[in-house]
């Protein structure tokens, strides 16, 4: 398996606003073409914070631990249908309540993106996708801790979860 790199984006400005489109092999391309995504952070009511494995065959961060769901908002669609569409899809979670953390650019060496941060607390079952994750298990703060800057993590899902959630 492989992610479609034809699959089109939209491309927008910093404050979300739409000005063109790309494919997701252009904005993965170091073009840094600034494309929106969605990220979860789920939270069980003692605290800990729901992790996915990426897997192998993704084109970014492969076999890293990262936010329990991130995803590209699909031209054409807001924010929040995407952010119920890449729950359900990823987690199988469809009866939760997020809240917006947070709004920011995200720079790497082959991507720019802009970055819809939301929590949740959810103590219901959840069903990795098969098809699209390596599986995932919830983390205590402390083990989060102890594997920032070893490798284990996404630098992504480092820089954020640290920016909104361990700075309080």
């Amino acid at each position: 398996m492989q992610d479609n790199q034809q699959e089109i984006f939209p491309i927008v400005d910093k404050t979300g606003k739409v000005i063109g489109s790309a494919t997701r092999g252009e904005c993965h391309s170091g073009s840094h073409l600034l494309h929106p995504v969605v990220h979860l952070h789920v939270f069980n009511s003692h605290g800990e914070v729901y992790l996915q494995k990426r897997p192998e065959w993704k084109d970014i961060q492969p076999g890293k631990w990262d936010t329990a769901v991130g995803g590209h908002i699909d031209y054409g669609e807001t924010p929040e249908e995407a952010l119920v569409r890449e729950v359900r899809e990823e987690l199988g979670m469809t009866d939760f309540t997020p809240e917006r953390v947070g709004l920011y650019v995200f720079d790497s060496q082959r991507e720019s993106e802009l970055v819809y941060v939301h929590r949740t607390v959810y103590d219901g079952p959840v069903r990795p996708s098969a098809d699209e994750l390596d599986g995932g298990r919830f983390w205590s703060l402390d083990e989060i801790r102890s594997a920032i800057g070893n490798g284990i993590l996404t630098p992504n899902f480092e820089s954020e979860f640290q920016r909104f959630f361990l700075t309080k």
